[in-house]
Parts: C-alpha cells; sequence; structure tokens
C-alpha cells in the first residue's frame, strides 16, 4: 500500500487577497491552491484599511478549499505569511475587533513620525529597531487606534499584526502570538534582544501585556481548533512577514545571497548572516528569520516603492501600451533608452534615498523620442533602483551579494532580468516556482514538523528556470548607472516642505 504524501499548506494573506496552497516536498503532489479576494477600504485619500473579520473568513474558506482536495490526513502542517505593518486591535473574550484594521500603505500617522523625529527620537529608533520613523511601521497606527478608538485598555485588549490575528482565530482564541520578522517591523521589537522594547512601547503608549508572544518563525505555534471551523488538530507551525518569507522561499540561507520581488514596487533582501548589522543610511534592517534551535538570521531590506506601478502608469496614465504585457517586447524593440531616463518617484523614493519630497522625473526627451523609448526608461529603472539598493546595502552590510534570485510580475521579462545582471554584475536567476512567499511560508512550518529534514534539504527544493549572466565589460552599465544618478539627483526635494 503506497502512503499519500504528506503537505503542508501555506497560507498567503496579501495585501489584496488570500491565497491558500498545499506544498509538497519534492513537488511530488498536485497543485492544488484557492483564491479569495477581499474589500479595499479608502475612507480618506492616504487612508486605507481592511475588514479583519472578512481576512479571516477568507482564509478559512481558502484553507478549507484546500483541505477538502488534499484530505485532511495529508496535512503536516500549516504556515502563515502576510502582508507586514498592518495592524488592528480586538476583544479577547468577544473576538471582535474594535474596528477595521489600518494597513501598512496607509500615511494617516506622517506628522505624529515628522513630530518623533524632530524630538530628536529617531536615532533611539534606527539602533533598537533597525527601522525608520515612517507611517509605514506598525507602532504610529496602534498609537493612533487607542487615541481616536474606543479601545478599553485592559486585560482583554490584544494587538497584533494579520499573521497574530489569524494565529488567534485558528486556535480559537487560545495563542496570541507573532514571529520575530512581523515583530521587527512595529517599531516596538528590539531585534537584538529578540523581545519587544519596553522603552519603545513606552514612546507610543502601547501596552506590553496587549501584544501577542513572540516566538521563532519556524516551530509550533499552536494547533487549529473546531472551534473555528476547520479540522481540529493540525499544528500552525511557520510564519514570517512576506518579504522575509519570500527570502526563505528563493533558498537564500547563506550571507551574501539575495532576492528582489519585482511587484508593484520591489523589495531587495540580502541575507547578512547571524549578527545583527548596525543602521546604514537608507537601509532597512530585519530579522530575516529565526529558527526553533535558536538560529537566527538578519537581513538588510531595500524598499522601493515604484517599479510595476510605473508600467501601470504607461498603460493607464499615458495609454501608451494597452497591456503590461507589452512592455518588455516595446521596451525590447529599440536598441537603447534614447538617452531618455524616467524616474518613478511618484509616491517619493524609497531606499537608499527615503526622500518624500521627491516626484516623478523624465528627462533628455527629445524630438526623436518615441513611445518604445519611454517604455525602456521604464524597464531601465527597474534595473537601476535595485542597483542602487544592492549598492547600498552591500557598502552597510560588508556582504558582496553571490547572486539575485528573482520573482514577480515583472521578472518574466528576460530583456529586463539581463539588464538587471548587467547593472549588477552577478548573475540573475529566475526559479521555476515563482511563488516564493507561500514556498517560504511551507519551508518554515515543514521545517519545523521533519516534512524537510534540514535548511540543506530545502536549498535543494529551489529549481532554477532561467540564468542571466553579466556582461565583464561594465563600461557601458556604469555609464548608463551615472546619469540615471544624475536624473534621481533632478528629483530630489520637489515638492515644497
Amino acid at each position: 500500500m503506497t502512503t499519500a504524501p504528506r503537505c503542508v499548506i501555506a497560507i498567503d494573506a496579501g495585501t489584496t487577497g488570500v491565497r491558500s496552497r498545499a506544498i509538497f516536498p519534492g513537488a511530488a503532489g498536485p497543485v492544488v491552491a484557492s483564491y479569495r479576494e477581499f474589500t479595499q477600504h479608502y475612507p480618506e485619500p492616504g487612508l486605507v484599511e481592511h475588514d479583519a473579520v472578512e481576512i479571516w473568513q477568507a482564509v478559512r474558506q481558502t484553507l478549507l478549499d484546500v483541505i477538502e482536495q488534499v484530505g485532511e490526513a495529508s496535512v503536516a502542517a500549516i504556515g502563515i505569511t502576510n502582508q507586514r505593518e498592518t495592524v488592528l486591535a480586538w476583544n479577547r473574550v468577544t473576538g471582535e475587533p474594535y474596528g477595521t484594521a489600518i494597513v501598512w500603505q496607509d500615511r494617516r500617522t506622517a506628522a505624529r513620525c515628522d513630530q518623533l523625529a524632530a524630538d530628536g527620537k529617531l536615532p533611539l529608533v534606527r539602533s533598537v529597531t533597525g527601522l525608520v520613523l515612517d507611517p509605514y511601521f506598525s507602532g504610529s497606527k496602534m498609537e493612533w487606534l487607542l487615541a481616536n478608538r474606543d479601545i478599553p485598555v485592559d486585560e482583554q485588549l490584544a494587538f497584533g499584526t494579520i499573521d497574530s490575528w489569524l494565529v488567534w482565530n485558528l486556535t480559537g482564541g487560545e495563542v496570541h502570538a507573532t514571529d520575530t520578522t512581523n515583530a521587527s517591523r512595529t517599531l516596538l521589537f528590539d531585534i537584538r534582544a529578540l523581545e519587544w522594547s519596553t522603552e519603545l512601547c513606552a514612546l507610543f503608549g502601547v501596552p506590553m501585556q496587549a501584544l501577542p508572544k513572540v516566538m521563532p518563525s519556524s516551530g509550533r505555534f499552536g494547533l487549529t481548533s473546531q472551534a473555528c471551523g476547520v479540522p481540529a488538530g493540525i499544528p500552525i507551525s511557520g510564519i514570517a512577514g512576506d518579504q522575509q518569507a519570500a527570502l526563505f522561499g528563493q533558498a537564500c540561507v547563506q550571507p551574501g545571497m539575495a532576492k528582489n520581488t519585482y511587484g508593484t514596487g520591489s523589495f531587495v533582501l540580502l541575507n547578512v548572516g547571524p549578527t545583527c548589522p548596525e543602521p546604514a543610511d537608507g537601509m532597512l534592517t530585519t530579522v530575516a528569520w529565526t529558527l526553533a534551535d535558536g538560529t537566527v538570521a538578519y537581513a538588510l531590506e531595500g524598499a522601493i516603492f515604484v517599479t510595476g506601478a510605473a508600467v501601470q502608469w504607461l498603460r493607464d496614465g499615458l495609454g501608451v501600451i494597452a497591456s503590461a504585457e507589452e512592455v518588455g517586447p516595446l521596451a525590447a524593440s529599440v536598441a537603447d533608452n534614447g538617452g531618455v531616463f524616467l524616474v518613478p518617484a511618484f509616491t517619493g523614493l524609497g531606499s537608499p534615498h527615503w526622500d518624500p519630497y521627491a516626484r516623478g522625473t523624465i528627462v533628455g526627451i527629445t524630438r526623436g523620442t518615441t513611445r518604445a523609448h519611454l517604455a525602456r526608461a521604464v524597464v531601465e529603472a527597474m534595473a537601476y533602483q535595485t542597483r542602487d539598493a544592492v549598492d547600498a546595502m552591500c557598502a552597510a552590510g560588508g556582504v558582496e551579494v553571490r547572486d539575485l534570485r528573482v520573482d514577480g510580475g515583472a521578472s518574466a521579462m528576460d530583456a529586463m532580468l539581463q539588464m538587471q545582471a548587467d547593472q549588477l554584475g552577478v548573475t540573475v536567476r529566475r526559479p521555476a516556482d515563482q511563488e516564493t512567499t507561500a514556498l517560504g511560508a511551507a519551508y518554515l512550518a515543514g521545517l519545523a514538523e521533519g516534512v524537510w529534514p534540514s535548511l540543506a534539504a530545502i536549498g535543494d527544493e529551489w529549481q532554477e528556470a532561467a540564468v542571466f549572466e553579466p556582461n565583464p565589460d561594465r563600461r557601458l552599465a556604469d555609464l548608463g548607472h551615472s546619469t540615471w544618478q544624475r536624473a534621481v539627483e533632478r528629483s530630489r526635494d520637489w515638492v515644497s516642505h
């Protein structure tokens, strides 16, 4: 009698939807997945909210869909990866949230972050958390919730990011926990001590007893409860924020290994090993993951606000292309950019500049400029922005990038990946399985439950679909990059403040 292969179900709770997917060791089983979108709420410009109950319902339904298809007996564990920084408060007794969740994109606390910086709090925040004072992160959002909603500060109050909300629901309210990667994005977590910071919790007025217990990214958090409407007794054994999960899913388990996700924006993460580096200008320092045996890995992160969104702008804003798929062939139809450089600082510049007052800039236009040159400038901007982030990371971390593993929608463009290899001077590798966040969550959970016996076994799972080697002659790449940097300078500090 043949025993059916055991799988791990990854719950990928993203910003616009939830996907649950069964992942089998060695890709031994069928592709089984279920997806549900949920509502985006925009009460005012700059404000973004989610209904946490709707997210939980989407998770439960997609999880049930997958369990029904693979069979309960074949599920070894559940892993969770989630949109980071989005935060909510709820009542531990009733299970009801205190209003909507505030999403990572929300900018309502920008003035508060500016005030804290003016009060001289940035060095403290940088040294303890590795982050910057920005409304992107969760701490000022929690402070806002306490100040603006009728939330009793008592033993029934729970604060958490989406991962801890899902764990709480999956365990029937038995477990209030998060992992180190999500905790490291709150502005409240000491990334060296790996515990909540009493000083920062006091600064933001967040009661520590309301925060979740912080646990390793790979390890058993609890068991599913029948009270939540899914089969009972399934271990929940891996959690990581989406970008850290993608780093793990790309099997970047050694220092010097890096990944870039080319989505609406891009997130470059570089594994810098077990020692937390000092804060570096323009870079975020974050926990990459922690394992049940005490292993800790740190990462430098470069957040690029606009990459794929610039392609959407060409399509929806300018009508230069009819579909996003056209941009690659259109960009490749010309030999070069015709001297045109586009800096897509539509909402400011992220790493390594962190300039909220920068704005989008196009330079070098002549009468001979065509829509193909604009398309090429957009594609090249993806490679240039990534180089800026990687160069700053290497300088800050003292680690050389071995190669760059890539995923996300724009990574389908071979021409762009060749540009990226040429700009970085390192090999760029595209994996066979692009759902790297789900893979990372599954690997973390499966490692804890013995589905994968070691990090080496996870590394063996990674399969390459395409490889792009850099041109050894760097002169053209460096010339283009130096001109790009001139264009960036022209975009800087554009908005009055």
